[in-house]
C-alpha cells in the first residue's frame, strides 16, 4: 500500500493560527483538518458534476435573455 504523500501549503498567518486553535480544541492534528476540508472540497465538486449530468438535457435560457426581460419589466 502506497504512503501518503506530504506536501507543503501556505496559510495566512490569521488562519494557521485558528487552524492550530481548531486543532487543539478538537484533539486533531492540522493535517486531518486539511485533509478533511480537501476532501470536502472535491467532494461538493462530485455533487456538482452529477448534478450537472442530471441537467444536460434541461433546456437553458441565455443569460442575455434574462437580462432583457428583466430590463423590459423594470427591473434593472
Amino acid at each position: 500500500m502506497p504512503s501518503d504523500t506530504r506536501t507543503t501549503i501556505y496559510l495566512k498567518p490569521k488562519i494557521y493560527r485558528a487552524l492550530k486553535i481548531k486543532a487543539a480544541t478538537t484533539n486533531r492534528p492540522v493535517s486531518d483538518l486539511v485533509y478533511a476540508a480537501v476532501l470536502e472540497s472535491l467532494q461538493e465538486d462530485v455533487l456538482d458534476l452529477e448534478a450537472l449530468d442530471r441537467r444536460v438535457n434541461q433546456s437553458t435560457r441565455p443569460f442575455e435573455k434574462v437580462l432583457k426581460k428583466l430590463k423590459c419589466g423594470g427591473n434593472l
